[in-house]
């Protein structure tokens, strides 16, 4: 990986419906995705960032079946979005009101950042952190 400029990433989650998962993340977010088509939504978190959607049947497809079906984990956490912003009680509050579930309400962690966190639709593990 080249270190002379900043890379792209984006990291992509499996959900079972991509449709409610594309609205609860416009109201968790407050942004509109970048890209919504079927198969795939992408939501610009920052300059070289980007969140992506897609349905579990999609990857299955893309994959030829090559890998355990991700909706035999459906609501079994597989990975935390671990995300800066400036206030993560907020987005804890945004969280719950778009329909997720809130696990753990923003406080001072031992890692030196104050963080909130949640559950989505399809129960992956959201972090709203600041640095402290």
């Amino acid at each position: 990986m080249s270190t002379s400029k900043e890379q792209e990433m984006i990291m992509i989650i499996y959900v079972e419906n991509q449709e409610k998962s594309k609205v609860f993340y416009e109201e968790l977010l407050g942004i509109e995705p970048i890209l919504h088509v079927p198969g795939m939504t992408e939501f610009q978190l920052s300059s070289s960032t980007k969140l992506g959607i897609m349905p579990e049947e999609g990857i299955m497809r893309v994959l030829e079946s090559k890998i355990p079906n991700p909706n035999k984990a459906s609501g079994i956490p597989r990975c935390e979005i671990y995300i800066f912003v400036d206030d993560p009680d907020e987005y804890y509050r945004r969280l719950i009101n778009a329909g997720g579930n809130g696990i753990s309400k923003g406080e001072s962690r031992n890692w030196g950042d104050y963080v909130s966190y949640g559950l989505d639709l399809d129960g992956h593990v959201l972090a709203f952190a600041q640095k402290i």
